[in-house]
């Protein structure tokens, strides 16, 4: 979609969580290249004043920063509660993390804490951005699940069933945002290079680049539907898709057996 379309259908302003590293920064970039003013979010205020900086100066847009840990339970509203008297018209929830390894062997805190991220901010957000939206009679959202949403998988059990909630959640948003002129895009990368893949523990051999993500998912985001980025998220779609979902659920297993026994070589 050509610039001034993009930013007339979804702009003035976009906000974006997640936004100090991979996909969220990218895409937080691509939007500025488009003319978006931007609302940049995650934890580390330094990192997004920094990215404030640099992206003031080279896109002229303006940006204003909010360093919020969505996975605290006040976080959301805050958000929501800063940005009521800005023209929101686009939503890019990019925040989330994940984890890898033995299910029991994990930290229950840490889990729980990957479901208020992944989850329980992103409803609140989507509500909160969604009401707004329909007020003026339009807008998007980007949700991000992963290839891993669409079956369990073993050594992930907790962020694959996340991202299978974001899957649902975007599918049935969709449908009923569309007649309130809301475009909702689910995206669902495979293996990408970025600071989730260094938290959650893994090594990959092969992967695409936040800005490949970015670029698909603008290019997208006016359709709306579910979203499969990039060279290696098509090529382990594909792969997956005839086996039946036993099947896919052994085959993620043993791909994030390897991916940890890699990080830890």
């Amino acid at each position: 979609m050509p610039k001034t379309d993009l930013k007339h259908r979804f702009g003035p302003t976009a906000l974006v969580t997640g936004a100090s590293d991979g996909i969220g920064r990218a895409i937080a970039e691509a939007l500025a290249a488009q003319g978006f003013d931007l609302v940049l979010v995650a934890r580390r205020e330094s990192v997004l004043q920094a990215l404030s900086r640099d992206i003031v100066a080279r896109h002229g847009v303006k940006v204003q920063v909010i360093a919020a840990d969505l996975s605290q339970p006040d976080a959301s509203a805050r958000v929501l509660s800063r940005m009521a008297d800005l023209p929101v018209g686009l939503l890019v929830a990019a925040a989330g993390f994940g984890s890898l390894g033995a299910f029991l062997d994990l930290d229950p805190v840490v889990e729980a804490n990957m479901i208020d991220l992944n989850c329980r901010a992103l409803v609140e957000l989507a509500h909160g951005f969604g009401k707004r939206m329909a007020a003026v009679g339009g807008g998007g959202m980007v949700l991000f699940g992963s290839l891993v949403g669409f079956q369990g998988v073993q050594g992930s059990a907790t962020y694959a069933a996340t991202k299978g909630f974001v899957q649902s959640f975007a599918e049935g948003l969709a449908v009923e945002f569309r007649p309130l002129g809301i475009s909702v895009l689910s995206v669902a990368p495979g293996p990408v290079g970025t600071g989730f893949a260094a938290r959650a523990g893994m090594q990959m051999s092969r992967s695409d680049t936040p800005e490949a993500v970015a670029a698909a998912v603008l290019a997208a985001l006016p359709g709306g539907g579910t979203l499969r980025p990039g060279f290696m998220g098509k090529l382990l779609g594909y792969a997956l898709a005839p086996l039946p979902r036993w099947g896919r659920v052994r085959v993620l297993g043993q791909i994030m057996k390897g991916m940890r026994a890699g990080a830890r070589a």
